[in-house]
């Protein structure tokens, strides 16, 4: 198996960016990765003042699949995802929602074993891994690995786990694929600016689909449909996933438009990943078990 140690890493998601590594479609590879702070606040004695910020949201990569070309779709299987002991958190004034109440930067380390992160001697928090920034190359220029965009990015949606099959557009060839910023555990919304910082070792299957069905961020976790949209606010974010929800299903069940939309007020539910990056992320989930199999509406690519 191919893997891609932590020390091939880059800051952008971009096109010109030289492959660590070239794989055929199918196959399985590893990437080990850094914390979103690049590993900077792990040693005792570590002062989140002094970090070097440019070193924000590393990611592992970048991964060439040779079948990929543009206008392809990159499916991506999640098969494992493994955490360091130590994660970390904290608090940043000038997040969303603190109101000037946060007066000044401070974080915790909290020990991750046997599936619990010990938030304090009262606190015990089971883990969720779950990958932050994953990407493949965007379609011109160079984009921060701080923001989500339709090559996919710093979605931070707390589905993309172990488990979960995700779809990224291809617009370069190779696609370019690239992850980090893992979470042990993150709540929908990230409201304090990060979730349980942490590195770790994620294993996927890549496989190029040449149907392309996704032209943005798509997944299926847990037998649910999962359409993201970045936007600069959170109202047009779930504006955008809702509208590429209804486009795609209505577009492969035969639904019209105004059916289809019943049916996300029905069953479809919006969620928000993240609330604190330069392009906020919303998911819309849609469960598959409400399409019969012999309908033949819909199949999972």
């Amino acid at each position: 198996m191919v893997t891609i140690t932590k020390e091939h890493v880059h800051f952008t998601f971009s096109g010109s960016h030289k492959p660590v590594q070239t794989v055929p479609s199918g196959s399985t590879v590893r990437f080990e990765t850094y914390d979103c702070f690049y590993n900077q606040l792990l040693p005792e004695g570590a002062d989140i003042t002094k970090i070097d910020s440019s070193k924000a949201n590393a990611a592992t990569g970048p991964l060439c699949v040779e079948e990929a070309l543009p206008g392809d779709t990159l499916k991506i299987e999640i098969l494992d995802i493994t955490t360091g002991p130590v994660g970390v958190c904290g608090t940043f004034p000038g997040s969303s929602w603190d109101n000037g109440i946060l007066k000044e930067e401070q974080f915790r380390r909290l020990t991750v074993k046997d599936g619990m992160a010990e938030f304090d001697s009262a606190v015990q928090i089971p883990v969720r891994p779950m990958i932050g920034v994953i990407g493949t190359a965007p379609k011109e220029g160079a984009v921060s690995t701080m923001t989500p965009m339709d090559h996919g990015g710093n979605m931070d949606c707390t589905q993309i786990k172990a488990g979960t099959t995700l779809y990224l557009p291809v617009y370069v060839p190779g696609a370019l694929l690239s992850m980090g910023d893992l979470h042990a555990v993150m709540g929908d919304g990230e409201v304090c600016g990060c979730g349980l910082e942490i590195e770790g070792m994620v294993t996927v299957r890549v496989t190029v689909l040449k149907d392309a069905p996704f032209p943005w961020p798509a997944a299926i976790a847990d037998d649910r449909l999962i359409i993201i949209g970045a936007a600069k606010t959170v109202e047009s974010a779930w504006k955008l996933a809702t509208a590429r929800m209804e486009a795609f299903i209505s577009s492969k069940t035969g639904l019209s438009h105004e059916d289809t939309s019943i049916l996300l007020s029905l069953c479809g539910d919006l969620a928000v990943c993240q609330t604190v990056n330069p392009m906020k992320t919303v998911r819309m989930e849609l469960p598959l078990n409400i399409f019969k199999n012999e309908s033949g509406r819909w199949k999972q690519p």
